[in-house]
């Protein structure tokens, strides 16, 4: 009976974030949002970005009156000056950075691929590629200070299998999954681990466009096994265990979460 309950124990210490300093990006609405309350919820301070301040606190906020730990700081990722500025407040408030969620990311075009615009394309590398990027770089290297951490990237299964309408969002899901796989093998003597996250269709403002129109609706669910659209939460428990200690082992990983739909 002992062994049962030491084990049954070990296995819940495994999620533990106690401690830890998490920023997650485009955290205020949607999986970011639920990924920073189930970080906070494992014990983690949650460093709440997004493009405008003003969500960021309701989150943070949210977190606090729960019982958690967050600060809201506004960062575009599309813009390397903010994600400077970003990293250096985190560094003179926390001194650390345990956990980076990459997570906020573009799709301002819904069209045939050949009608893609310029502009759009080129906020959608800004943030899906260079934004990602940069981040993992500035907080690889603050990582690397103190003897590692985890860095998680939400891609997509459009990464995989490209997404209707969904041309340049796909590409640069796809450069995500390669990126992810570069950082995780030139971080890891730094014991820095870096896996990323597939989403399948998820309930969330990002994917109205998708979830809130019918036809597409229904097609779509015809290609997913379970016949149903994921919620956020079931997004942020996968992020949960890249971030902890039950991944210690996995690096350079996709793990997707789809409903069966690339099956």
């Amino acid at each position: 009976m002992t062994d049962q309950v030491t084990t049954t124990m070990a296995k819940t210490q495994l999620f533990d974030l106690d401690g830890k300093i998490a920023l997650v990006s485009g955290a205020s609405r949607g999986i970011g949002a639920a990924i920073a309350h189930l970080l906070a919820q494992q014990g983690a301070h949650v460093v709440v970005t997004s493009r405008k301040l003003e969500g960021c606190q309701q989150v943070a906020d949210a977190i606090v009156a729960a019982g958690g730990q967050a600060t809201a700081l506004a960062c575009h990722i599309g813009e390397l000056a903010q994600i400077e500025q970003a990293f250096a407040q985190v560094r003179e408030r926390f001194g650390r950075l345990d956990i980076l969620v990459n997570n906020a990311a573009t799709n301002p075009q819904f069209c045939n691929i050949l009608d893609t615009d310029p502009g759009a394309f080129q906020k959608t590398v800004d943030v899906n590629i260079r934004g990602y990027f940069f981040m993992s770089v500035a907080a690889g290297k603050l990582m690397r200070e103190h003897g590692g951490g985890s860095i998680i990237n939400v891609a997509s299964i459009n990464g995989v299998s490209p997404g209707h309408f969904q041309g340049i969002y796909s590409v640069t899901k796809a450069a995500v999954i390669n990126m992810t796989q570069a950082f995780a093998k030139e971080c890891a003597p730094f014991g820095i681990r870096c896996n990323a996250l597939l989403p399948g269709l998820t309930d969330t403002q990002f994917a109205s466009a998708l979830v809130k129109n019918p036809a597409i609706l229904d097609s779509a669910l015809q290609q997913i096994p379970l016949k149903r659209v994921a919620e956020p939460d079931e997004m942020a428990a996968a992020v949960l265990y890249l971030a902890s200690a039950a991944s210690s082992y996995t690096t350079g990983a996709t793990l997707t979460v789809d409903g069966g739909y690339l099956a």
